[in-house]
């Protein structure tokens, strides 16, 4: 049986944020907190290492039952043997990622509106992170801010289930979770806290309660 994305907080974990800190100690920081998605975004690490990392990650997430995703990188992903990838408009197609990782794998697909998730499914894509929701310095969007209004909208009429992406953080991650979301991705507002591991716990329980 394929995978299911879990509800909840969606750990970004980004090797920009924070870099004097190795991916794999962010993503047990993530792990520690209770979140139950991880995607390891490797933008500036070197491929061997970046493989070295996901593999890291795995060992430690495993035994937790907790999913880990690869952003952008197919390869990474089916090398280390990852539970899928998230994909960006720039990025292998959703049918070549599905026919090379296999029907089991969760493919996640960028999406900006209802016309892109409806060409995410049939293309078989798993669920789609939608936004931006909110403005975001941790990544260069090329896109309008949706808001939540048209964010709450997209995700009634989504056939996918919904990642709400971009600027999500603690004091709004809850009005994400009410417009609908299945789960919301959150990097900057949990990797950059004090106490990242209380970050994520709170994160996680603020999904629930709304």
């Amino acid at each position: 049986m394929a995978l299911k994305l879990p509800r909840g907080l969606y750990a970004l974990v980004d090797d920009g944020l924070r870099p004097e800190v190795p991916v794999p100690e962010k993503a047990r920081w993530a792990i520690a907190g209770g979140a139950r998605t991880l995607q390891l975004r490797l933008e500036q690490t070197a491929d061997r290492q970046a493989l070295e990392w996901v593999r890291q990650t795995l060992e430690a997430a495993r035994p937790a039952g907790v999913v880990v995703l690869v952003n952008d990188r197919v390869d990474l992903c089916l090398a280390a043997g990852a539970d899928g990838v998230h994909l960006g408009d720039d990025d292998l197609p959703v049918t070549v990622a599905r026919r090379l990782l296999g029907a089991a794998a969760l493919v996640g697909r960028t999406a900006r509106g209802l016309d892109d998730v409806a060409r995410a499914r049939a293309e078989g894509a798993d669920h789609v992170g939608l936004g931006p929701v909110f403005g975001t310095t941790t990544k260069r969007v090329a896109a309008p801010v949706l808001g939540l209004q048209a964010f709450e909208r997209h995700c009634r009429g989504s056939s996918l289930p919904v990642v709400g992406i971009a600027g999500i953080t603690l004091s709004s991650i809850g009005a994400v979770a009410r417009a609908g979301a299945h789960a919301a991705a959150v990097a900057a507002d949990w990797l950059l806290a004090d106490d990242p591991v209380s970050r994520v716990r709170a994160l996680e329980q603020a999904f629930w309660a709304a």
